[in-house]
């Protein structure tokens, strides 16, 4: 009898920045803190079976790094997302999944190790599964192509 595959490292990281993006959404809607988010994720977001399907396991790491990450370097962050956005659109009108989306990536982009283009192609990914038939991931793309060129001109 053989188990089930455990998912790659990669595929944990893509979970990892998912969960990250619902984390920060949920703070900001919720008034919760990081560590009882970060908590609560873990302990039943991570791999848990729901009628329809199952969970990918995150990587927990990486998960709290992003997120402990967007919350200390927020206002940072927010003014980077301003400037790639159009001056009619400040990063405040935007939806706040997609404000909970920029923060984590530039998360990412500005304090992680993460090459930027990875960066890019897995919050573009990330967009696609809230908004899978919407214009979302193409602006996702061009918000954090712009942030990555301004934080990290080097990698490019």
């Amino acid at each position: 009898m053989t188990s089930p595959a455990k998912p790659d490292k990669r595929q944990m990281k893509s979970a990892a920045r998912l969960y990250a993006v619902q984390a920060l959404f949920q703070m900001e809607a919720s008034g919760q803190t990081v560590d009882s988010v970060t908590a609560e994720f873990e302990t039943h977001r991570f791999g848990a079976v729901y009628e329809g399907g199952e969970l990918a396991e995150g990587d927990a790491d990486h998960f709290r790094a992003i997120v402990a990450q967007a919350v200390d370097l927020q206002a940072a962050i927010d003014q980077l997302t301003d400037r790639a956005l159009v001056a009619k659109w400040p990063i405040d009108r935007i939806d706040p999944v997609l404000r909970a989306l920029f923060r984590a990536a530039g998360a990412e982009i500005t304090a992680l190790a993460t090459p930027p283009k990875v960066a890019i192609t897995e919050y573009v990914d990330v967009a696609k599964a809230f908004f899978p038939t919407g214009k979302e991931p193409k602006f996702v793309n061009a918000v954090l192509d712009h942030m990555a060129h301004e934080a990290r001109p080097e990698a490019f």
